[in-house]
């Protein structure tokens, strides 16, 4: 089965992802992981990237998407994936169609994690991170016994720049212009499918799982 997982930030996708992989037993195939691997083992496509990120730029598509490609050809992948954090624009959509077109296989299912922005402002702007062991914590659903600090080892908590509310409204906003035409993209190919994705942890698992269930031979 090949699914692409799309959401805006907080909605859920890394956890989502890493239990439906499992279930489906296929690879769960991130944009950050693959990053993270040609840079750190010094790939070519590593070093090009790095070069970007060292300046300070945007990774080029073109970049990104040669390391997708070298990613989906492993044997891991041949049978099914899922794809968290890619493709994020329209262009990046288009090029994977062709690279699947040319492989005689297609996407099975896009799976979109719906939450509302209130909701996601109140997930991430409640996150506490401990300056002394990095413990992050959630003034809501997992306080510490003491305000502002680290029950794990005392160290004083404090609100990361990225969880602050105009931050992550900002963030919204940029996944708004740049993922609206995506998900009206995978709306016309006849292959999307939203879900609920507030709640339980394990609430929304079994939601994605049920609608996907249809989809497994």
């Amino acid at each position: 089965m090949r699914v692409v997982l799309v959401g805006p930030p907080g909605a859920g996708k890394g956890t989502q992802a890493q239990f439906i992989a499992s279930h489906l037993a296929i690879p769960k195939i991130s944009t950050g992981d693959i990053f993270r691997f040609n840079v750190s083992t010094g790939t070519e496509l590593g070093r090009q990237a790095k070069a970007f990120m060292d300046r300070g730029d945007l990774v080029p598509d073109e970049v990104t998407i040669a390391m997708v490609h070298s990613r989906l050809q492993e044997t891991d992948a041949q049978a099914g994936f899922l794809l968290d954090g890619f493709p994020r624009n329209v262009p990046q959509a288009e090029t994977l169609k062709k690279i699947l077109i040319e492989w005689e296989i297609r996407l099975d299912i896009v799976l979109e994690l719906v939450v509302d922005d209130d909701e996601v402002v109140r997930r991430l702007s409640g996150r506490r991170t401990c300056r002394r062991c990095g413990h992050v914590w959630h003034v809501l659903f997992d306080p510490p016994a003491r305000p502002e600090t680290c029950d794990d080892c005392g160290g004083e908590l404090f609100q990361r720049d990225d969880d602050r509310e105009e931050t992550i409204r900002h963030r919204l906003d940029v996944y708004q212009q740049q993922t609206a035409p995506l998900i009206s993209f995978y709306a016309d190919e006849g292959i999307l499918l939203g879900i609920d994705a507030t709640g339980p942890v394990e609430e929304i698992t079994d939601r994605s799982l049920s609608a996907l269930r249809r989809f497994i031979c």
